[in-house]
């Protein structure tokens, strides 16, 4: 007993020792630092970006071509935020029809998410452009027919129906990850279908899926360049047609893709702050 009562008071002498020493050795520095929690790439986007910048800015001819380019951010942004919301809308319907028990339902909705996920999107933005557009131009009456005669109207419609597919799939994936014992809750309580959903599962599912959907957010972004093979005056059209016009190609594409890079962090940092405002707590 009395050996192990010293080995017990030397094994505390010896932890003593180690904390005062790394207390010590945490009282030199004046403020501790995490190297490895540093965002190192978004200091090399910050100091990148400054110096494009001080380039643009300080260059007669890169300040001409942004504020020619400018006019096309407006249509890329206006594009990019129906088409999305339009989007939204058809994957919540598409994917309701996805985990809903009637047949008829899951059949259809399956159809359109394996045929539309199936052709890529700019074949589906030409098709629909080219033969859905004009059928429904010419059998809708007039005051609604001329939606489908405008490219932006066109290249909004087409993005929806494509991302759609994709957005679908992203819903039923978080109602299937909602346990089933809340759809049973909800429907004991004298709660129909619709209504469990709409009050219960739908909630809590888009707070799982919000990284996702933001994700998807940005990826349409980039991809509502497609529309410039429609003639939409995005900022695709817009740098492709000044480019040949001026045959400066160098300066013209490097702006475009700095725009673009701008657009797409900032709307990722805007779709973090709204993930982490509205997660789920751990």
């Amino acid at each position: 007993m009395p050996a192990l009562a010293r080995t017990s008071t030397f094994t505390l002498t010896m932890a003593d020792h180690d904390s005062s020493s790394a207390t010590r050795s945490r009282a030199g520095r004046a403020i501790p630092f995490d190297w490895e929690r540093v965002p190192w790439w978004m200091l090399i986007l910050i100091i990148a970006g400054i110096l494009a910048l001080i380039v643009i800015f300080t260059s007669p001819d890169y300040t001409n071509i942004i504020t020619l380019l400018s006019s096309g951010i407006y249509l890329t942004l206006y594009v990019t935020f129906f088409a999305y919301a339009l989007a939204l809308l058809i994957g919540l319907v598409a994917g309701l029809m996805r985990v809903s028990r009637n047949p008829v339902l899951y059949t259809i909705s399956t159809l359109y998410v394996e045929v539309i996920r199936g052709i890529p999107l700019l074949v589906q933005i030409l098709y629909f452009f080219y033969v859905i557009a004009p059928a429904l131009a010419s059998n809708i009456p007039e005051p609604y027919a001329e939606i489908f005669r405008r490219e932006e109207n066109i290249g909004i419609v087409a993005l929806a129906i494509g991302y759609g597919a994709y957005l679908a799939e992203t819903y039923r994936a978080g109602i299937e990850a909602i346990p089933r014992g809340q759809m049973e809750a909800a429907r004991s309580l004298g709660m129909s279908y619709l209504q469990a959903m709409r009050y219960v599962i739908l909630p809590q599912a888009i707070r799982i899926i919000l990284p996702p959907l933001g994700n998807d957010f940005v990826a349409m972004l980039k991809d509502s360049a497609l529309t410039s093979a429609i003639s939409v005056k995005e900022l695709t059209l817009w740098t492709r047609q000044r480019s040949a016009n001026t045959f400066r190609p160098l300066e013209h594409w490097t702006i475009a893709a700095f725009l673009y890079l701008t657009m797409t962090i900032g709307l990722s940092l805007i779709v973090r702050y709204i993930e982490r405002k509205f997660a789920i707590p751990k």
